[in-house]
């Protein structure tokens, strides 16, 4: 039986090991996740036979902005429906019931099961206060 719950700065030992199945985020330190843990507004793991099978992270103003980041889902346990489940507590999570919409970003190839779970591709031209409508684009600053 899968539940879900809240994580705090003592579960970064479990998320680091989940990260470190992850190429993409391996070389993240138990310190740096405990730290991330801990200045996280809303965090949500989905445990499974004692273990910590799913994470994400939440960002949010608790008002006009929530964006989640770091979903993941240990790679021998995707398709056991953790990944929506987790989605789902995120979604309904009662810190966030006053903000507009959750957003994210993820690989393509990922949309689909997105979608599944009542994300939308926000791929478009929104009006502009000046008038007409213009391009929305992702913008990032690495150091």
């Amino acid at each position: 039986m899968a539940t879900t719950r809240d994580l705090s700065p003592d579960d970064a030992e479990a998320l680091a090991a989940l990260y470190d199945d992850y190429e993409w985020w391996a070389d993240r330190t138990v310190e740096d996740v405990r730290r991330a843990l801990a200045e996280t507004p809303v965090a949500v793991g989905v445990e499974a036979d004692d273990d910590l099978v799913a994470a994400a992270r939440v960002l949010t103003d608790y008002t006009y902005y929530a964006k989640v980041y770091d979903v993941i889902v240990a790679a021998d346990r995707r398709g056991e429906g953790h990944g929506r489940r987790l989605l789902e507590a995120v979604r309904d999570h009662p810190e966030l019931q006053a903000v507009d919409g959750l957003a994210l970003s993820c690989r393509e190839g990922l949309v689909p099961f997105y979608e599944s779970v009542g994300f939308e591709r926000f791929d478009r031209e929104m009006p502009v206060p000046e008038g007409g409508c213009e391009r929305l684009v992702r913008m990032t600053y690495e150091w």
